[in-house]
Formats: structure tokens, C-alpha cells, sequence
């Protein structure tokens, strides 16, 4: 089964130049897991991802990393998903919006 948790907004220290290294900035992230359809039988939570847990752990994850490049991001959101045992593959789409002027918005998908 797939779960997908789409627009996640974080809070966190993104990019490279010195004025980014400052200021919190806000990143969109959307995740793709693979977990187990267990959940569509019994309807329990302890079945499936929490998911309202595993994005405050995502927000946590990258507001403590302070990563300058988004893919950077991306491997450090992919790693929280991948640390919940009924994760077994995720899927991870990073988006940072205004990153350069006359430009909407720079994405990586891991």
C-alpha cells in the first residue's frame, strides 16, 4: 500500500550563501511510502505510520540538520521514513520556494 503525506511545511536553516545561514526559511516536502496494507483490515492506528508523528519527526530531523543543499534535505527526510519499521520504501520531494530571484521554486526528488 502507499501512503502519501503531501506538503509538510518546515521551518529550518536551508542553502548555501551566508544571508540563508541566518534565517529560517520554509521548505515543502511531500513523501511516497511504502507500508503495509494491514491497516485497511483492522483500522488501527498501531497498524499503519503515524503519520501526524513522522512529520513533527521530519520537521525535528531537518530543523536540527541546518542542511545547505536540498538534496541534502531529502536524504536526511528519507532516513526518518526509512527509520519507522513499517516503512519499507520512501519515496521524497523537497521543494524550496524563492530560492533564486525570477525563479518559483528549486525541487529534488530522492
Amino acid at each position: 500500500m502507499t501512503l502519501k503525506l503531501n506538503g509538510i511545511e518546515v521551518e529550518c536553516i536551508i542553502g548555501e550563501r551566508p544571508e540563508e545561514r541566518t534565517r529560517l526559511q520554509t521548505l515543502r516536502v511531500d513523501v511516497e511510502l511504502s507500508v503495509p496494507d494491514t491497516a485497511a483490515e483492522t483500522d488501527e492506528l498501531a497498524d499503519t505510520v503515524d503519520y501526524a508523528a513522522l512529520a513533527e519527526r521530519i520537521r525535528a530531523a531537518l530543523a536540527a540538520a541546518k542542511c545547505r543543499m536540498i538534496e541534502r534535505a531529502a536524504k536526511v527526510v528519507r532516513d526518518v521514513c526509512l527509520a519507522d519499521e513499517k516503512v519499507a520504501s520512501a519515496k521524497v520531494s523537497v521543494t524550496k520556494a524563492g530560492a533564486i530571484p525570477r525563479l518559483a521554486s528549486a525541487q529534488v526528488v530522492l
